[in-house]
């Protein structure tokens, strides 16, 4: 990962001036997704890169030791070892980003990547995810939990309820303990955006978190009705754009929840490549947060590989 964000001083003045052009934020969208994707060899290089991006994620009720270590296995090795040799890209090193998982399976995640000899990042969710409605003090302490066992990075939730009523220096104040609360894991907060009301209220959203030192900044939980869109991600794009340009911060951006296909992944590289360049395409600044978006992916790669789709048996299960 790249430096932490150090943030910067509130400055409402900015805020107040913010309005988001809502039709050409939708304009902009129809244009992404009406868009042709790229093909053969150049779809399979892409895949791959996409791979590289993924926070291979569970967060279920029912996980358990034995699912968690299955799941870090797959993030090691996430493309069948035949079809990357196919590709001449077996010694390529590919991996996911990082594994995600609740505070209380951090210890296994740790303990199962360990095993497997490798030293992908371990994300956990934090404060009250996905809700944020506990009571601080908690949400404070289950951040330095999770970082005590082991976590790298750390998922926060914002609660939503400053951003509807306007309360952004509360907001700010909160994201600032939340940073300081991280100590040297990585902040990447969650703007729960189809919980927020507007466009122009996810890009103050964006703002604030970024001011207070966050460095990701993340569309949704995956449990909201609207997880990530792209006029969502346009709004949040342009303001981490913005940002870097008033201050020289590049901050990283992570839409999750929804994205299953391997054409949508193409999208959303596309879409980063485009707002923000080339700098972005890397897993310090980007990442997917999903959980079957990998099978997906692979599927799509068999197919480059061999001319046939798989059947449910010839991939292993992520």
């Amino acid at each position: 990962m790249s430096a932490h964000n150090r943030g910067t001083e509130l400055d409402l003045s900015w805020i107040s001036k913010i309005q988001v052009n809502h039709p050409a934020v939708l304009r902009r969208a129809e244009q992404i997704q009406a868009r042709r994707t790229v093909k053969k060899e150049w779809q399979a290089a892409w895949l791959l890169k996409a791979v590289t991006f993924i926070d291979l994620t569970t967060l279920s009720g029912d996980d358990t030791s034995s699912n968690i270590q299955r799941l870090c296995y797959k993030a090691k090795y996430p493309i069948r070892e035949d079809l990357l040799k196919a590709l001449n890209m077996y010694d390529k090193g590919i991996t996911t980003a990082a594994v995600c998982v609740y505070p209380a399976r951090v210890c296994d995640t740790v303990k199962a990547l360990k095993a497997a000899g490798c030293n992908i990042p371990v994300a956990s969710v934090a404060t009250g995810f996905p809700a944020g409605q506990t009571h601080l003090k908690t949400r404070l302490e289950e951040i330095r939990l999770a970082v005590e066992d082991g976590a790298t990075e750390i998922d926060v939730v914002i609660n939503r309820s400053l951003v509807l009523t306007g309360q952004w220096e509360a907001l700010y104040d909160e994201i600032r303990q939340f940073r300081k609360a991280c100590g040297e894991a990585h902040l990447k907060t969650i703007l729960a955006t189809g919980e927020l009301g507007s466009l122009t209220n996810v890009y103050k959203a964006s703002m604030i978190a970024m001011m207070a030192g966050s460095d990701f900044i993340k569309t949704s939980t995956g449990k909201e009705t609207v997880n990530a869109t792209f006029p969502v991600a346009i709004v949040m794009l342009r303001a981490i754009r913005d940002f870097f340009w008033k201050t020289g911060n590049k901050i990283g951006f992570k839409p999750a929840g929804g994205i299953r296909s391997a054409k949508d992944s193409l999208a959303w590289l596309s879409l980063v490549k485009e707002e923000l360049g080339d700098e972005w395409l890397k897993p310090e600044l980007f990442r997917i947060g999903a959980s079957t978006l990998l099978s997906d992916i692979e599927r799509q790669i068999y197919h480059h590989v061999t001319g046939r789709y798989a059947a449910y048996h010839d991939l292993p299960m992520s």
